[in-house]
């Protein structure tokens, strides 16, 4: 199966929040410019927070199903402060769990991996030659990580240490 995983575009959030979950809206012109660059026809699965949603919702509503195992990780307490106001021996402690360790009482990489694995295997199962994915860099992050074949705790991890690299608005292509 051939996945079109398309990051949300630009939340409205000051720079350096910590917004994972929380249901922020995305940049509207940004929304009207990503929407523009996507495919039409597809089977299109989208994470249920609005800076998804909302560019989902441009797409062809009879092929649109909103799936809240795509959201983003849950940060707990973390949700919505400056990445700079949060404990360094909480990040810390984070950074030495990466697997287990839930920040500010929300879920764990883990957590997160069991669903997005659950869903990919969903989606396998529907049998489409291909989808479009509108979610999170996270959530894609897991998904190339499950892509590749690696064991959930082994995808998880190489999810969680890569390095963020992927733009808002910006696709990125899995399988054939």
């Amino acid at each position: 199966m051939r996945l079109l995983l398309v990051r949300h575009p630009r939340p409205e959030v000051d720079p350096g929040l910590c917004y994972g979950r929380s249901d922020v809206v995305a940049d509207s012109a940004e929304l009207l410019r990503v929407c523009a660059t996507l495919p039409a026809g597809l089977p299109t699965l989208s994470s249920p927070l609005q800076r998804c949603a909302s560019l989902a919702r441009g797409l062809d509503p009879a092929q649109l199903r909103f799936d809240a195992r795509l959201a983003e990780m849950d940060f707990g307490a973390w949700e919505m402060r400056s990445w700079d106001d949060i404990p360094r021996a909480e990040v810390d402690a984070w950074s030495n769990d990466l697997l287990h360790y839930c920040p500010g009482g929300g879920e764990s990489v883990l957590d997160v991996a069991r669903r997005v694995a659950a869903f990919r295997a969903d989606l396998s199962r529907e049998g489409h030659a291909e989808a479009l994915i509108i979610c999170h860099a996270g959530t894609i992050r897991l998904l190339r990580a499950l892509h590749t074949g690696l064991p959930l705790e082994a995808a998880a991890l190489e999810a969680a240490r890569t390095p963020h690299r992927i733009g808002y608005g910006e696709m990125l292509v899995l399988g054939d």
